[in-house]
């Protein structure tokens, strides 16, 4: 047991990595030593970062939180602390389930644990943090919280209403990254299309890029995680005339049949998806679109499943995910409907799905064989340098395989490649 050092555990996604981040940084700044998700953490204080999202990623963190009670009753641990979305959750029940825990802080009040170990927050560095992801790319979160409230999605019960970040402290937090030497960055939020509604009250997504895209040393901007009711399309011309933004939407689509996406509570139609996609396609060619999409809502009939299999065979995602059906307490449906889609016809139709896209995500590889594309090179990994393209996220999506023999390449560079073959996620290439 390392004294003065402190192991940080995050879960979930990448909206929790920031908050991480930050933390990190505050306690660096007192004078600890930080790891992050070590393999083996040594330090007499961890700190869990949970998620509480769904089903399997809460029964994650809970297992993870007793892996470390273990850890404290053996006596390799001093103090243990939990904080997150599933602790801003379920505060009260963990605190009373779970006593081997030191304290439970929910998903805002984090900055407290500084004074619970007789340290200082110091808020005039809240932009600051020591980043987790490789040095050339980081996470941007421009807001929190979500005002949606589709039926299924326990996100605004843990996170409160949407809060957007001023547009100045962004751009300050982007100059820092860059001086830091960040080249790409991930904007992501809860939903990206609101931001700025509730500060400016209009939709200020389109000025926020643009004023980000114009900063020197910004070389790729990717978004993530849009809403495709009352999209802000000024955002396509930005796009398009941007060269650092790439040309890259995730944006969760969930469903196609108009009765699931009324049933979900989407506030949008069939025929309104459908056209956003055209014009997305039309307006910034050769965009790549990210996707998430369910089965098993309640109500989901075989018709239904039907259309959204022709539906994602007729728009062929570039990038596709998709999950079944949990039931979170407190949602509309938990409340409404009954979930009564067996889990064996959830999983059934999540196979279907992903089978069909899985063949549509290989040929769409296999045509890129041949082809230019400028890549950032992000590790090296055994006889390969690993690299992505503008069309790809770090951790969700393909990567770019360039054998070391090639010649040597640095991490964070960009270099121009062809595709020389594609297996049935990734892509090989030679630099030229």
């Amino acid at each position: 047991m390392k004294r003065n050092t402190i192991d940080i555990i995050t879960l979930g996604c990448s909206k929790n990595l920031v908050d991480s981040e930050k933390l990190m940084h505050q306690l660096e700044l007192n004078g600890y030593k930080v790891t992050h998700d070590s393999d083996h953490p040594q330090g007499e204080i961890v700190v869990i970062n949970t998620c509480g999202f769904i089903g399997d990623a809460k029964e994650e963190s809970i297992n993870m939180i007793l892996e470390f009670c273990q850890a404290k009753e053996a006596g390799r641990l001093k103090k243990l602390y939990v904080m997150g979305c599933l602790s801003e959750r379920y505060l009260q029940e963990l605190t009373l389930e779970i006593p081997q825990v030191d304290k439970f802080y929910g998903k805002f009040n984090w900055n407290e644990l500084l004074a619970d170990l007789g340290k200082v927050y110091k808020s005039e560095l809240a932009i600051e943090r020591t980043l987790t992801t490789p040095h050339h790319y980081a996470y941007l979160k421009i807001s929190e919280g979500c005002d949606r409230k589709c039926s299924y999605c326990a996100i605004p019960i843990i996170t409160g209403h949407h809060v957007s970040r001023p547009m100045e402290e962004i751009i300050d937090e982007v100059k820092l990254l860059v001086s830091e030497g960040v080249k790409e960055f991930q904007i992501i939020a809860q939903e990206l299309t609101y931001y700025g509604v509730d500060l400016y009250k209009s939709q200020k997504l389109p000025e926020l890029i643009e004023k980000i895209a114009q900063i020197p040393g910004v070389k790729w901007i990717r978004l993530h995680y849009a809403y495709p009711a009352h999209f802000p399309e000024d955002l396509f011309r930005v796009m398009r005339e941007h060269d650092n933004i790439c040309k890259y939407i995730d944006i969760a689509l969930q469903h196609i049949s108009d009765k699931m996406l009324n049933k979900m509570r989407r506030h949008v139609t069939k025929a309104e998806t459908y056209r956003l996609i055209e014009k997305f396609r039309r307006e910034v060619p050769n965009i790549h679109i990210r996707t998430t999409l369910m089965v098993g809502h309640p109500g989901e009939t075989e018709e239904d499943f039907a259309e959204l299999k022709k539906f994602v065979k007729q728009v062929r995602f570039d990038r596709m995910g998709a999950f079944a059906y949990s039931e979170e307490e407190g949602t509309f449906a938990a409340q409404k409907y009954e979930d009564s889609i067996p889990p064996e016809v959830k999983q059934q139709r999540l196979n279907e799905l992903m089978t069909l896209q899985q063949e549509i995500a290989s040929e769409l590889s296999t045509a890129k064989i041949g082809k230019e594309f400028k890549v950032i090179i992000d590790r090296k990994e055994g006889d390969y340098y690993i690299g992505r393209t503008q069309f790809d996220s770090p951790e969700v999506d393909p990567e770019v395989l360039i054998k070391v023999s090639e010649g040597t390449l640095n991490i964070g560079d960009f270099y121009k490649v062809k595709v020389i073959d594609a297996d049935n996620f990734d892509l090989y290439a030679n630099v030229l």
